[in-house]
């Protein structure tokens, strides 16, 4: 089987705990389906988190960063480089990013559940890396890509519960 169509479908078979995962944290996918007809949104009802200006535009830039580095991976993946992959994960999620991404100045504005997700996220991106060095060796992929469900289902949760003003 092609790598590609074998990443695909991997990536398709964990879309399911994907999606409990983020419902054990609160989010619904059905709260955010306007009915038929219907003409006013849900209700946002994740926990509201104020940053200074300049520290919120700071974060979203972050968050945005963190995104386009998940989809660089993917891409690195699909062309089995995974030694690119692992670079992009550490140097751009990982517990070495925190530095770069200015995390302990952020840090203390957000809730203590918001902070978890956060280093949770950095930690599964680590080992993330880590897994992808393995396969570069072995070819297999099963334990990156849970790594990756792990990155991502943080990133999920976190946005689930946590909005910034």
């Amino acid at each position: 089987m092609n790598k590609r169509i074998a990443i695909f479908l991997s990536l398709a078979l964990l879309a399911p705990a994907l999606a409990a995962t983020a419902q054990q944290h609160g989010h619904d996918p059905a709260q955010h389906q306007a009915p038929a007809g219907a003409k006013t949104p849900p209700a946002d009802t994740r926990q509201a988190v104020r940053y200074p200006p300049e520290l919120r535009e700071h974060t979203l830039a972050n968050m945005r960063d963190h995104l386009l580095a998940l989809q660089q991976m993917q891409e690195a993946l699909a062309r089995g480089d995974y030694d690119a992959a692992a670079k992009t994960a550490e140097e751009r999620l990982g517990m070495t990013s925190l530095i770069a991404h200015g995390a302990q100045e952020v840090a203390k504005y957000m809730p203590k559940g918001m902070q978890d997700a956060g280093t949770a996220m950095h930690r599964s991106a680590s080992r993330f890396a880590l897994s992808l060095q393995e396969a570069s060796i072995t070819g297999e992929l099963r334990k990156p890509l849970a790594e990756l469900a792990t990155v991502t289902a943080s990133c999920v949760a976190c946005h689930a519960g946590y909005r910034l003003e």
